[in-house]
């Protein structure tokens, strides 16, 4: 037999290990279609939904009504009609999200081991907006321990290392908050995860690994645990390298496993949830506002676009090919991709300029708006090649800042030699002296210094209403007044940290429909053919709140299977 001829019979294959991939699978299986298979290309499964914090976005869900919070489809409807753009997404939708979201998280929780907790004090982040609310919209999965997978346990791709104490130890995002934002309990909470760990003797016979899973790769490692009870078949090293289609119906999917090639028959359909194109160089010069770089990007470095690219091939439609999940990040020596900036730039004593010494806009509002805001002003003339957070002697001495724990815990001789490079730390004793080291304008970054510690005095920060919502104050410092976010920047020596405009993932991909089934661009569905996640054009393009990637890639993956099956959730109350 021809090693092109070797064939693989399934009612359904999934591309993409991560929770999207996983829910779709196991969404299948409780309907009733058992034969399915799930391939990964890497041989860690996970990928960008293990990466990251793990949150699913996900209004007047059962969680939240069982804590007794205040919440509606038809607030939930007006907060996404205020803050997403008519032209990326349809209204119907966005209704079918609202909808069905609900009823796939009761329905995979209450069938496998998906156990999640609501986040009561993580406000949505447009906080301002009618509808918007300040918790109990998002959710973050429960920690696992990861021996319970046995084998698979290896084989999961943890956490990001900026979510972790010395790459080891990984915690939750509400202990993220209390860790990071030195709030009280955080030396006791530190403490107990480092004991936990040092005495875990069985654990550290096996690996430097810590057991405990938390954030995304909790969330994937409970999916891959009722993946495991289910035995549904999950492929590692198994790279898909086209789409099996014939008389406008896709029909499987050929891969290399192993290095072999193999082609895989699907006789009920093909699940693309293969994530973005992040780290595509080439695409993204094809889609994405410039400047732009693979460098910059915390995303899963598998994620490189070729299944977006198979299904376009065969005439597949798109949208928001041009965004992103837009985040500042910082690029620290001797690690292995760059770290989310999120809390530094909320810190109280902190700002952003360009080039010119100027700020771009509200460094506490969501991560995603303010890169895009970034994007906004170069069209209008802003430089925005060259971003630094700058801060000073008490912001340093206050708080963690990336790999810096506060100069309390590790003062400036015991960083690192390398930390001290243009691509990412500077120090210098003046401000004059850190315009002549990073190359800023003096006069601007003078002025906007000055302006900066005005705003500190009166809590009002003329040029962007820093502080002034809800979401600004999450990360600021609730021991500094009249603004969280507002402190003066005047204590030398001064410090200046490189941003870039990075992200954790592209969002735009194929166009799809109320069944997650791919759009042709002469109209109509490719048959055969479901997308979700990342690899498909965003739901809430926004960004929301926090879980607004995994939130529509598990309803979607969701919403695929009941087309598949033909299954009818109308008993399902939520």
């Amino acid at each position: 037999m021809q090693t092109q001829n070797l064939k693989h019979h399934v009612d359904a294959v999934v591309v993409g290990s991560g929770l999207g991939g996983m829910a779709a699978a196991l969404s299948m299986y409780e309907m009733g279609i058992t034969d399915i298979l799930i391939v990964e290309k890497d041989p860690l499964y996970g990928g960008c939904s293990s990466i990251g914090a793990g949150g699913l976005w996900i209004p007047n869900n059962h969680y939240a009504k069982s804590s007794d919070s205040n919440d509606s489809f038809d607030e939930a409807t007006e907060y996404l009609n205020a803050t997403t753009p008519d032209d990326i997404v349809s209204s119907d939708m966005q209704r079918v999200y609202l909808e069905n979201a609900p009823k796939m998280l009761r329905f995979l929780t209450e069938r496998t081991c998906l156990e999640y907790e609501s986040l009561e004090h993580y406000p949505d982040y447009f906080s301002a907006a009618p509808g918007a609310k300040t918790g109990h919209r998002s959710l973050e999965p429960l920690p696992l321990d990861i021996t319970q997978l046995e084998n698979r346990g290896k084989e999961l791709r943890p956490t990001h290392h900026m979510l972790s104490l010395a790459n080891k130890i990984y915690f939750t995002q509400k202990e993220a908050q209390v860790l990071v934002g030195q709030e009280q309990g955080w030396f006791k909470l530190a403490f107990k995860l480092v004991s936990d760990y040092l005495l875990d003797i069985r654990q550290r016979l096996r690996t430097s690994r810590s057991r405990r899973a938390t954030c995304g790769a909790a969330g994937i490692a409970r999916a891959a645990m009722s993946i495991q009870q289910r035995e549904i078949p999950l492929w590692l090293a198994t790279e898909m390298t086209d789409l099996i289609h014939s008389n406008g119906k896709v029909t499987g999917i050929s891969v290399l496993k192993n290095g072999k090639a193999l082609n895989i028959v699907a006789r009920k359909g093909v699940i693309l949830a293969s994530g973005g194109f992040e780290h595509n160089q080439v695409m993204r010069e094809k889609y994405l506002p410039q400047p732009t770089s693979t460098s910059w990007s915390s995303g899963h470095k598998g994620n490189t676009g070729l299944p977006i690219e198979k299904a376009i091939e065969i005439g597949a439609d798109t949208r928001a090919m041009d965004g992103a999940w837009w985040c500042t990040t910082m690029r620290v020596p001797g690690e292995p991709s760059p770290r989310l900036s999120i809390m530094e730039k909320s810190y109280p004593g902190s700002c952003v300029v360009n080039k010119d010494g100027n700020r771009i806009a509200n460094e506490s509002m969501n991560y995603l708006m303010y890169v895009q805001a970034c994007y906004d002003a170069k069209k209008k003339g802003t430089s925005i090649d060259e971003l630094w957070l700058v801060f000073d002697a008490r912001f340093r001495r206050s708080y963690i800042c990336g790999p810096l724990l506060t100069s309390k815990l590790m003062p400036d001789a015991l960083l690192p030699k390398k930390y001290f490079d243009k691509t990412y730390l500077v120090k210098a004793n003046s401000l004059q002296e850190l315009s002549t080291a990073t190359g800023i304008n003096p006069e601007g970054l003078r002025n906007t210094i000055e302006k900066m510690n005005q705003y500190a005095v009166t809590g009002d920060d003329l040029e962007f209403q820093r502080g002034s919502f809800a979401y600004d104050r999450y990360y600021g410092d609730p021991k500094v007044s009249p603004n969280n976010c507002l402190a003066p920047i005047k204590e030398a020596p001064f410090y200046a940290i490189r941003l870039y405009l990075g992200e954790f993932g592209t969002h735009g991909g194929l166009l799809t429909n109320a069944n997650g089934q791919v759009q042709h661009r002469n109209g109509g569905s490719i048959a055969g053919l479901y997308a979700n996640g990342n690899c498909s054009a965003p739901i809430l393009p926004s960004y929301s709140g926090p879980g607004s990637t995994l939130g529509p890639a598990l309803c979607f993956a969701y919403q695929a299977a009941k087309h598949i099956a033909q299954y009818d959730d109308s008993h399902i109350e939520v």
